[in-house]
């Protein structure tokens, strides 16, 4: 593969999956932690994942308008350095017992992490041809569907044989595995800073909103780039739900008695369908088209999700998890190949600086739900119709905005390309 050549993507990449690893271990390990220690009180859980994804609605004002103006790898280092020392901290909260300090500590570390994704995005950007970028995001699948089959699983290992305290001792460590390979990379300055050198002190409020809404100009400028951001508010609600909703199937409806063993099994057949999914991704894109494999992927999606809900076997239900993520990594390609092409590297961790706050409020706003519905007014079966309508509704919008704007913006290329040429 051309893109393992490329020295500095090898590092970025190993740094990504140590960081990525780590932090899935983590996660697990104290999702299984509050489950096992409150098991009366299934809303613990749900607030943990709350402190993974508000933090986006305290920080998303400077995230991407940071990764644009600001050294992107002493962006990404820093994070990587900060959170290995809030997880020494965190190890402290959670051997005193102390539950709300240790809410809030998560709270602290998966801010700091929200700098990290755009200016990691930004950076490979500008380290890659266009015509890499599916490749790239291909790859990222792959490596998804290998956290699907072992991160849940190691994170359930890491807290049964290691305790919360040996976990959370490993996520550290791969924060600090991961600043030292970035470290090590060595980027063009055009890479680092592709809108000039620039420090902290340069950059007042009134910049930082004027950059923040160059941002939203730009989404806007671009129809189909706008009509595909809007869905992620749905995807939001998606994941938001996903996130707890294995542990809850296996907990409160298939295998109470051995949610521990099933639960990380559920992550292993998504992942197995992930990896086979990601290998085919390439070819069924070029094949069916970005357009085809989004919205048939998606319909299919929504009714393997109600199907997902009716069943009372696990055997069906884990079979069923990996034809999902067979259709679920090709839709993910799509669209992480996508963003590239449609922003210009200058812009991205503004326009990445409006993407993640709609999925995080939909995902904030989800959680919530759970916190509060769960299990008192919603039932199991109805997380997973909830879960199908927002599918439903994600679809339905895609089909009928993005085939015209995509045949649009393929023309506009076309015209493009040809104005260039010279001659």
């Amino acid at each position: 593969m051309e893109l393992f050549r490329n020295s500095l993507f090898v590092r970025m990449f190993l740094a990504t999956f140590a960081s990525q690893l780590g932090t899935m271990v983590g996660n697990m390990a104290f999702a299984f932690y509050l489950i096992d220690r409150f098991s009366s009180q299934p809303a613990y859980a749900t607030v943990a994942e709350l402190m993974y994804s508000l933090p986006t609605l305290a920080v998303f004002l400077f995230i991407g308008v940071l990764a644009d103006r600001l050294d992107r790898k002493r962006i990404a280092v820093y994070s990587d350095w900060i959170r290995a020392g809030l997880s020494v901290v965190l190890l402290l909260a959670v051997h005193e017992d102390w539950i709300f300090a240790a809410f809030a500590l998560l709270f602290l570390r998966s801010a700091v992490s929200k700098f990290f994704a755009p200016a990691e995005m930004s950076l490979l950007q500008g380290i890659m041809k266009p015509e890499q970028y599916v490749q790239a995001s291909s790859l990222n699948m792959s490596i998804a569907g290998i956290f699907m089959l072992f991160g849940m699983s190691m994170g359930s290992a890491a807290y049964y044989y290691l305790g919360i305290e040996g976990a959370i001792m490993i996520d550290m460590a791969s924060f600090i595995v991961s600043g030292i390979l970035l470290a090590a990379c060595h980027f063009p300055q055009h890479v680092r800073q592709p809108n000039g050198k620039a420090s902290l002190k340069d950059l007042g409020m009134k910049s930082i909103l004027a950059d923040f809404g160059s941002g939203f100009k730009y989404i806007v400028r671009s129809r189909l780039l706008l009509a595909i951001i809007l869905g992620f508010f749905f995807f939001g609600i998606v994941n938001g739900v996903f996130s707890i909703l294995p542990l809850f199937t296996m907990k409160y409806k298939l295998s109470p008695e051995h949610y521990q063993v099933y639960t990380p099994l559920v992550m292993v057949f998504l992942g197995i369908g992930y990896l086979i999914g990601s290998a085919i991704s390439t070819l069924v894109i070029k094949k069916a088209g970005k357009v085809g494999v989004l919205i048939t992927g998606l319909f299919l999606i929504g009714f393997l999700t109600i199907a997902l809900g009716s069943f009372a076997h696990i055997q069906v239900y884990l079979g069923m998890m990996v034809l999902l993520g067979i259709i679920l990594a090709p839709i993910n390609v799509v669209l992480g190949g996508w963003m590239p092409e449609l922003v210009e590297p200058q812009s991205m961790g503004r326009v990445s600086s409006w993407i993640e706050p709609l999925g995080t409020t939909g995902q904030a706003i989800a959680l919530g739900f759970l916190a509060i519905a769960f299990p008192k007014i919603v039932t199991v079966a109805g997380l997973y119709w909830i879960l199908a309508i927002c599918i439903f509704i994600v679809s339905v919008y895609y089909l009928i905005v993005l085939p015209s704007l995509n045949r649009k913006h393929q023309h506009e290329l076309q015209h493009k390309l040809q104005t260039e040429m010279p001659g």
